[in-house]
């Protein structure tokens, strides 16, 4: 029996990308245009009724490559090493990943979208439409180190220190 902190997900689709190494593809959604598919596992396709109503959606996945962490990195957008959870970086404790993504179109348990930032085959835990206002905060929003950071490369630069 599990411990009582344990906490079980399965997925309930794939990410369908074009990449198929963590190096190349975009470090976050704003900077892809690339296009992908998410399928869904067939019992889960009613789930989708009224979703075409939508421009976007959040995706969370399971970073499935991502192996161990360090709670100091050097993320991708700059040269110094940053607290971990001062950084987006996929290499965390719990490697769940979050991307907002254009949806198109859907087919049957099939949805084409636009903006994806994950290696193909990355397992989907969940899909949830993005209503802006549900989730910006009200107020000054302030971004840390990445204030002067956010010019840099679109693409993954992989940091493999692992603890």
């Amino acid at each position: 029996m599990p411990p009582p902190d344990a906490i079980t997900y399965r997925p309930i689709g794939v990410v369908r990308t074009p990449w198929t190494s963590r190096e190349a593809m975009p470090i976050q959604p704003s900077r892809s245009r690339a296009a992908g598919t998410v399928e869904l596992r067939p019992e889960y396709a009613e789930g989708l009724r009224d979703l075409d109503g939508f421009s976007h959606m959040v995706l969370v996945c399971h970073l499935h490559l991502s192996r161990g962490y360090a709670l100091r990195v050097t993320p991708y957008l700059d040269d110094q090493r940053r607290g971990l959870f001062a950084t987006r970086a996929p290499r965390r404790p719990n490697p769940i990943g979050l991307s907002v993504v254009r949806l198109e179109r859907i087919a049957g348990a099939t949805l084409h979208v636009r903006g994806v930032d994950m290696v193909d085959g990355t397992p989907l835990l969940d899909l949830k439409p993005h209503v802006p206002g549900f989730t910006e905060p009200e107020g000054e929003v302030r971004q840390g180190w990445l204030t002067e950071r956010r010019h840099r490369t679109a693409t993954a630069v992989v940091d493999d220190e692992a603890k």
